[in-house]
């Protein structure tokens, strides 16, 4: 069962997507990526559909091959270029902030993995962006209960945006 998407409302009862204060950067030339407007409105889905309606500060690197493999490596000890790494953020007890944290897209791997499963890059990028914001929430995949929730949910916010099902064998 798909899960349903929460809808904040303002006390008239109008339906409003969470104050995102977004931080986006490119480190190689965006020809051929989405705009920053795309990625904010494919985070903002990916929040409403988790269920978080309050405002949240996070940040968004577009990188090349080179510094997605060195953050790959120094950070998850592995020695390639990913395409998505989620860095959820680390408040001190006490420190009541809306930071989530920061996700890097590496994109020549997502431009070479949208070309291999013939997809928009527009869509694959959508697709982990919304997986990235998901493991700042806390999601993860490890586990087959928590990956089918986590999918389930990249499902339903890549619906709401008007992208199909990744997931589902082509």
């Amino acid at each position: 069962m798909a899960p349903r998407i929460a809808r904040p409302t303002h006390r008239n009862g109008v339906s409003r997507a969470p104050l995102l204060h977004l931080h986006l950067s490119y480190a190689v030339t965006r020809r051929g990526l989405p705009a920053a407007v795309s990625f904010r409105r494919w985070i903002e889905t990916a929040l409403r559909v988790a269920g978080r309606g309050e405002t949240v500060e996070l940040s968004v690197r577009i990188v090349g091959a080179r510094e997605g493999r060195l953050l790959n490596r120094r950070y998850r000890g592995r020695d390639y270029a990913t395409n998505v790494l989620s860095f959820p953020v680390e408040l001190p007890a006490g420190v009541d902030l809306p930071l989530l944290g920061d996700i890097v897209l590496c994109a020549p791997v997502l431009a070479g993995e949208a070309s291999a499963q013939g997809k928009r890059l527009a869509a694959h990028c959508a697709h982990l962006s919304i997986h990235g914001v998901l493991h700042l929430l806390g999601y993860d995949h490890r586990k087959r209960n928590d990956a089918a929730r986590m999918e389930a949910l990249e499902v339903a916010a890549l619906a709401a945006v008007g992208i199909e099902d990744p997931y589902r064998p082509r």
